[in-house]
């Protein structure tokens, strides 16, 4: 393993290691703290992040609003106090070491007024911004104003380059470095486009060479850091990047490995569901409501969605073509016309206990019990508008407050799972994040007989390769 030597991050000298920005509560001011202290880069993530009660207990973040809009207007609130808090517990933790970095989703629900709030809030203790999940133009701007710095995260040069044409080039002293993310292989919402396979991953040593290739060339960024994010474990499998003259200053993104450190906030529940993952159990879904694809692991929670998917055929309102077989949907029994191939296949799993029909956008019907047909219709009703727009509602941030399309009942509600499962030992009927490579928790001997690190061991570990 080739020496481990320091790189110029948000303004110092520090580990080029990163700690990898996770929400909901995942990564919050006590792990990020603990990531700095150890000599590197603690993220800690703005995403409805957690603020505490006089006795240190997570405040519910319960919504009153009788309207989308009102409770939208609280969710931006508990965001704001909750970044705040947890920027100050990891300036705290740090002890003045490392450097601490907020992550947000671009594609989270006021994502301005939350980088405002938190920035004004907490200046002097947060060093840095990621931010990904769409394409995040204003973010240099906002950073530049507060005089931090910003790291795009990105899946291609392509983005990079759209990125630093539109906007980056005005503030590029503020750019820190710019996130790799691999979108077969990283944890959580992945950047696949649409001309990438999902089935078809790529090796990303060419397409971060085409980025640093880009940064290097067009931008005159050759100094600025690249970090790979996305299937990182041990690093000795990256010493052929590590002081390339052709790969340029790299660090390197760690976000399902500190998951499991006694510093992270998730139940012992996740954490003993990480130790026993084989390969494979991680899987590429796009069920988000986001619309993006992301890589959650397989349990219950995405079994049911998949078997949404799976009950699902197409209708029309009249009678066309083969479509040519009523069937009566809903409490007042409309019809809806389908194939005769179809409709044997809605009768039997409407006589399997199926029996609510659900209209989808794309003229579908999902059959699902009554139990979750309730469910599905509650948590839409209940929307607190927690993304700029999301799919499963409809909800959008914009004046009309949608849309323009028809609620999704394929998707689910992320911000009630993602909260479930950040603050209980739910972890089977919920949506769990991983990157890809969990399953090498159970062979790492570092995690033998059930072994949990502190954050400082991690580092210590990371360090030497392994």
């Amino acid at each position: 393993m080739k020496p481990l030597n320091t790189l110029r991050m948000s303004g110092i000298d520090a580990l080029p290691l990163v700690e990898g920005g996770k929400g909901i509560s995942v990564s919050n001011g006590e792990s990020s703290g603990a990531w700095a202290a150890a000599g590197g880069i603690g993220t800690f993530s703005g995403v409805n992040a957690d603020s505490y009660d006089a006795h240190g207990n997570p405040i519910p973040q319960i919504y009153h609003g009788k309207t989308r809009r009102e409770r939208h207007e609280e969710l931006l609130a508990y965001a704001i106090k909750g970044g705040i808090t947890q920027a100050k517990i990891a300036h705290e933790a740090s002890n003045g070491r490392g450097r601490i970095h907020m992550n947000v989703l671009w594609e989270m629900a006021g994502a301005e007024r939350v980088l405002h709030g938190v920035l004004e809030g907490a200046k002097g203790l947060i060093h840095g911004v990621t931010c990904g999940a769409g394409m995040p133009y204003r973010i240099s701007e906002i950073c530049a104003h507060y005089g931090i710095h910003y790291y795009p995260i990105v899946s291609s040069a392509r983005a990079f380059r759209a990125l630093w044409k539109r906007a980056y080039h005005k503030f590029q002293d503020y750019l820190g470095g710019v996130v790799y993310e691999d979108p077969w292989l990283a944890g959580g919402h992945n950047g696949l486009s649409n001309v990438e396979d999902p089935k078809q991953p790529q090796a990303p040593y060419p397409r971060v060479l085409e980025l640093r290739k880009l940064m290097r060339d067009e931008c005159g960024l050759p100094e600025t850091p690249i970090i790979m994010a996305g299937g990182v474990w041990y690093l000795r499998e990256w010493a052929d990047w590590i002081g390339n003259p052709d790969m340029g200053p790299i660090a390197f993104q760690f976000g399902t490995r500190p998951l499991l450190t006694q510093e992270s906030p998730i139940s012992d529940a996740w954490k003993q569901r990480l130790l026993h993952l084989n390969e494979g159990d991680v899987y590429l879904n796009r069920f988000s409501p986001t619309g993006f694809y992301s890589s959650a692991v397989s349990n219950p929670f995405l079994d049911e969605l998949k078997a949404r998917a799976e009950h699902q055929v197409a209708y029309s309102q009249n009678k066309v073509g083969e479509h040519e077989w009523p069937f009566p949907v809903g409490a007042r029994g409309r019809l809806v016309y389908l194939t005769a191939a179809d409709k044997l296949r809605a009768q039997s799993w409407v006589e399997a206990g199926l029996s609510q029909a659900l209209r989808t956008p794309d003229s579908t019907l999902i059959f699902v019990t009554p139990e979750k047909a309730n469910e599905i219709l509650t948590d839409q009703i209940n929307c607190m508008g927690c993304l700029s727009q999301c799919q499963f509602s409809n909800w959008s941030q914009n004046e009309q407050g949608t849309t323009g399309r028809k609620a999704d009942p394929r998707s689910f509600c992320i911000q009630k799972t993602l909260q479930e499962i950040s603050h209980s030992d739910r972890i089977d009927d919920q949506l769990m994040f991983a990157g890809h490579n969990a399953y090498r928790f159970k062979d790492d001997p570092f995690y033998s007989n059930g072994f949990i690190p502190t954050v400082k061991q991690l580092v210590e570990r990371l360090v030497t390769g392994d």
